[in-house]
């Protein structure tokens, strides 16, 4: 009688462990060629039928690349790399999946495919932890020796260093399109966004609206008290702006004292509603580190995407006319530039 499949096993820093793969931002992405190349080099090497990078998730491995594997993923109870993760200072080196008390009763093992033979190497990422594995399998049993266990390790420092080159890029490109004192989207990032989102409502016929924002009185602030209390404001705008669009929107920073905001599926009442409430928020005082308040105003122009609008640059140009209509219209900008001192 076949024995049943052992019950998982767990590392003791499981709970950290998945914070550190998932830091990586890379479950369930796309293929890659880096990892793609480094599997099929593992192939090559042993002379094995399949061989996979797996990431153990809490409850699947998940496989960022696959040869000779038909699924995107294992149950983690019948993963021969749970076992694998346990021990991260060695490879795993199973010769008969048959003859192991651990795997001779698992269904990879006792049906299709069969396999009889597995070679895995933890993935230890710069804190220790093992993300998953590069692994091995055939369907006859192998031996394993001294030379290939060595490979294979070499092969999973390759893998981690993959996955450190592309958390790196992310996160580059991540500060590219970020403004570093808000933290919000940059310009480079809204205009991104602009085009993916225009093509879209291409296809979609579907409705959005831009807001172009630009704060009077921010010169007065600044030059009064300083870079840093103009910094001060900035910061705190942001987040005041931040607080009122929705989830499915998107607020930038484009410099200076600018900010724009892309409304998803908004008609014309949901974005004047949306800019009178931003009026109100930017007007209440705002106190300055140094114990000082000021108060600011704020001009927003809005723009509305249209079937005959065909280009990012044209939507952007008529956003910026209604804004410096709004400011030449504002008649409160003069007096809210003089309200930027103590009060």
């Amino acid at each position: 009688m076949n024995r049943p499949v052992n019950s998982c096993p767990l590392p003791e820093n499981e709970s950290q462990r998945l914070r550190a793969l998932r830091s990586y931002e890379i479950l369930d992405s796309q293929p890659e060629v880096e990892f793609d190349t480094l599997t099929r080099v593992a192939t090559h090497a042993f002379g094995t039928p399949a061989g996979v990078i797996g990431l153990m998730d809490a409850d699947r491995l998940w496989f960022k690349s696959r040869i000779g594997l038909g699924v995107p993923q294992l149950d983690r109870q019948i993963a021969f790399c749970a076992h694998a993760i346990m021990r991260p200072g060695e490879p795993l080196i199973v010769e008969d999946l048959q003859q192991d008390s651990r795997f001779e009763g698992n269904p990879l093992v006792m049906q299709a495919p069969h396999l009889r033979f597995y070679a895995g190497a933890p993935l230890i990422d710069r804190d220790g932890f093992a993300l998953g594995t590069i692994a091995v399998v055939d369907i006859e049993p192998r031996k394993f020796g001294d030379t290939q266990i060595q490979l294979l390790r070499d092969l999973s420092v390759l893998v981690i260093t993959a996955l450190e080159n592309r958390q790196r890029a992310k996160m580059l490109g991540q500060l590219a399109m970020t403004d570093h004192l808000t933290g919000l989207p940059n310009r480079a990032q809204f205009e991104r966004t602009l085009n993916s989102e225009m093509a879209h409502a291409r296809r979609m016929s579907e409705p959005f609206t831009v807001l172009f924002m630009d704060m009077d009185g921010f010169k007065v602030i600044n030059d009064t008290f300083g870079h840093h209390a103009g910094d001060e404001v900035l910061c705190e705008v942001a987040r005041r702006i931040e607080k009122l669009v929705r989830a499915e929107d998107l607020l930038a920073r484009f410099g200076g004292d600018e900010f724009g905001i892309f409304m998803r599926q908004s008609d014309d009442n949901t974005a004047e509603s949306l800019a009178n409430r931003i009026t109100e928020a930017v007007l209440a005082p705002i106190t300055l580190s140094a114990g000082i308040k000021v108060t600011i105003g704020i001009s927003i122009g809005i723009a509305r995407y249209s079937g005959s609008i065909n280009t990012v640059e044209s939507l952007l140009e008529q956003a910026d006319q209604s804004l410096y209509k709004a400011k030449r219209n504002n008649n409160n900008a003069d007096r809210r530039s003089e309200q930027a001192s103590p009060v």
